[in-house]
């Protein structure tokens, strides 16, 4: 048996998370540690951010839409760096415009401009990405990952915030775009399942207690 944790999302149901022993919610509370635990993903259950078996009632289906953003990295190249980035994982927060808006770019195109800011600030501002949606390039080595313990945040309305390359086990193969970290939906309506597509924000899901 092993002591790395794992996340295997079941089919038509919840995240199962095996030998997690950092599991918060966005109030800054823990959980006691389990061997097990079932997190929810229909965005329905009495119990968040626990499974309480109300995907089975409510007939929740794991798969993709057909209409979701494309899985596709995009080269934005500088002066001094490239950055990367998949619309198709990201979970659409906001970290990157709010913090860098003369680099990422909201309704402009493209909307990233490498040569809006030093280097030093984009990168600071990637590292803050949840979903892995950014990356970037400096001096010919792709930087994708960021040093952290395994741990999982039950983020505020919003999905859960996994970091420190908590292995994703999904028998349907999907892969993160960064091992390292990723978001993983629990509002039951991203077009990008298992992964946050930002939907939360457009269905206003709400979870109060966490």
């Amino acid at each position: 048996m092993t002591d790395k944790p794992v996340i295997q999302p079941s089919e038509n149901g919840p995240n199962l998370v095996k030998e997690l022993k950092n599991l918060k919610n966005s109030k800054g509370e823990t959980f006691e540690p389990q061997p097990m635990m079932a997190l929810c993903r229909c965005g329905q259950s009495s119990n968040k951010p626990f499974c309480d078996g109300t995907h089975l009632k409510v007939g929740f289906t794991g798969e993709k839409s057909e209409d979701r953003q494309p899985d596709r990295v995009d080269d934005y190249v500088g002066k001094e760096i490239t950055i990367h980035d998949n619309r198709g994982v990201c979970s659409h927060r906001g970290y990157c415009t709010d913090n860098l808006p003369d680099v990422f770019r909201m309704r402009q195109e493209p909307w990233i401009n490498p040569d809006g800011a030093n280097a030093e600030e984009i990168i600071r501002v990637i590292e803050m990405c949840p979903s892995g949606a950014l990356s970037y390039t400096k001096d010919g080595v792709l930087h994708k990952e960021v040093d952290r313990k395994p741990g999982i945040t039950v983020t505020k309305n919003g999905p859960h915030d996994i970091v420190g390359g908590i292995e994703l086990d999904d028998p349907d193969g999907n892969i993160p775009e960064s091992k390292e970290h990723y978001t993983l939906c629990r509002c039951g309506s991203s077009k990008n399942k298992p992964f946050c597509s930002g939907e939360h924000w457009h269905v206003e899901f709400k979870d109060d207690k966490n």
